[in-house]
């Protein structure tokens, strides 16, 4: 990845897309946010012992999944249906169900995630050095000094070290802010605001390198000007990077490789399903490297679609079939530096007894094609209708 740009439209709404190397990568509106970060004052409606975990009004349309024992969270108390518990949105609410929600708070900022109700002192995962993992755990446990826990993120490596200590006491003070207002809250409402869209965006991709964004909102280009070049640009601005030719292709479920093959995207209950097949494609080498070169080429292409649908969850791929080990291990490699370049948790699992490729990406924010469809109201979203034999 060479080139990374931003284009912000503020007008009606504001709309975000992520541009890498000329490929669209991620599409965001506004309403993306829905309440993931958000803490809650919420209200217990059943507790359900054989699941251990109780089913929590914060006032959504489903109730919110909250698990009783969690790592780290040390609580005494015994949660009963109508009491009020303060709980944060872990991940959104998607299909039929509810919000999963946790009582082990955490605070996001640009450079570390502070958790005031346990002690766990952490280092990002994507900082590898072990140099910089162990200088920044100790500042984290200095900083920290016993009142919270904290996670450093990524973008703390290149940080003063004066900016993390600030970031978190500011935090705490936020935290102590929640406090005050909880007791005294109705249940359920929400007590703190999750960051904006634009600004998690940001906090993610400012450590990986922003090149340049364009707007066209002048007095936003002047606050973006300290992270990176800020073009202003006229109110067509997501025209420029192409969307509305794009637009009705995102949620396609054939995309066609330039090749001639093709990726079909089937989103199921439990799992996103993404089949490569050959088409139209007809390789001029033997039948090992023709195949190889078709998957290689589909890695590039699923990292895409999965990031700018937002897909998440279990994620099963079958690959064209590889007879050697070598083929199957080079796929692996290129699915993972695919994938390096997102800003959400995935990891890729290996292949499975079936040959298929099995891989996870974190939930947050909702997939795209649950924002912007819904069920067939003929199918009821089966996506076939029932034939009349009788007719």
């Amino acid at each position: 990845m060479n080139m990374r740009e931003i284009y912000i439209a503020g007008q009606p709404r504001r709309e975000i897309a992520v541009v890498e190397d000329g490929k669209l990568v991620e599409y965001l509106t506004d309403e993306a946010s829905a309440s993931a970060e958000g803490v809650y004052l919420g209200k217990v409606e059943r507790v359900v012992p054989g699941m251990k975990a109780a089913f929590v009004d914060i006032g959504q349309e489903k109730n919110g999944f909250l698990p009783l024992e969690e790592k780290n969270l040390h609580s005494g108390e015994k949660l009963q249906a109508g009491m009020h518990v303060l709980v944060q949105v872990k991940r959104e609410a998607a299909g039929e169900k509810g919000a999963f929600l946790s009582r082990d708070i955490s605070l996001c900022g640009e450079y570390v995630l502070v958790m005031p109700l346990n002690r766990a002192v952490g280092v990002s995962a994507r900082i590898t050095d072990a140099e910089d993992r162990e200088r920044l755990r100790s500042l984290a446990m200095e900083a920290a000094d016993g009142r919270c826990g904290v996670v450093m993120r990524t973008s703390s490596v290149d940080a003063p070290e004066e900016s993390i200590r600030s970031e978190i006491d500011e935090l705490l003070a936020v935290w102590e802010e929640i406090a005050r207002k909880a007791p005294v809250a109705h249940a359920p409402s929400m007590v703190y605001a999750p960051r904006s869209v634009l600004d998690a965006l940001l906090d993610d991709y400012r450590p990986r390198g922003i090149h340049r964004i364009h707007t066209d909102d002048p007095e936003l280009a002047k606050t973006l000007s300290s992270v990176c070049e800020t073009v202003v640009s006229p109110p067509d601005v997501m025209a420029l990077m192409g969307w509305e030719t794009q637009r009705d292709k995102v949620l396609a479920r054939r995309v066609w490789l330039k090749s001639g093959g093709n990726l079909v995207i089937d989103p199921c209950e439990a799992m996103t399903v993404i089949d490569v097949n050959t088409a139209k494609f007809t390789g001029k080498r033997q039948l090992e490297e023709t195949i190889i070169k078709l998957n290689l080429e589909a890695c590039g292409e699923i990292a895409r679609q999965v990031r700018l649908r937002n897909i998440s969850g279990i994620i099963l791929i079958d690959m064209i079939d590889m007879e050697e080990e070598s083929s199957r291990q080079q796929v692996l490699e290129a699915l993972q530096e695919a994938f390096s370049h997102d800003r959400v948790k995935t990891v890729i699992h290996g292949f499975t007894s079936l040959g298929l490729v099995e891989m996870t990406r974190k939930r947050s924010r909702r997939p795209l094609r649950d924002e912007w469809t819904q069920p067939c109201p003929a199918c009821k979203g089966d996506g076939r209708i029932k034939e009349d034999i009788h007719g």
